[in-house]
């Protein structure tokens, strides 16, 4: 598994968000972007699905065995920041909910971020946790 090109594939999906959230509805180029994204979308299924699935289970089954495993672009935020050139971060409530026995309390959630991929459990709006790779 090639996590660069993953990275390269998450990093289009989210300029491609940025891109599509800056636009309102009635933007003539809404559409046309819409597509774009959903096509990235399809390829990043396509092409990483089966692998990011496989590392999803594993960390499905360490830290949540009683959360179902979703598609892939689920894991993908909504709204990244980005944080210089080539830094992104995510808001805490980004993600998908998870129960973490750990944290029974808290309103868990996983979540892809790129530069390298990686992926985060957040915990709230000061703690995340690395969770891959480790």
């Amino acid at each position: 598994m090639n996590t660069e090109e993953i990275n390269k594939a998450l990093v289009a999906i989210i300029e491609k968000k940025s891109e599509l959230n800056s636009l309102s509805y009635e933007d003539e180029k809404y559409d046309d972007l819409e597509d774009e994204l959903h096509d990235l979308e399809d390829d990043f299924v396509s092409d990483y699905g089966d692998a990011l699935e496989d590392i999803l289970m594993d960390v499905h089954d360490e830290i949540c065995p009683d959360t179902d495993v979703l598609s892939p672009l689920s894991y993908i935020g909504q709204k990244y920041i980005k944080n210089g050139e080539d830094s992104y971060e995510v808001d805490y409530q980004q993600g998908v909910y998870v129960e973490v026995d750990d944290y029974i309390d808290k309103p868990t959630k996983l979540v892809f971020l790129p530069n390298p991929f990686r992926i985060f459990l957040n915990i709230d709006r000061q703690n995340r946790e690395l969770v891959w790779p480790l």
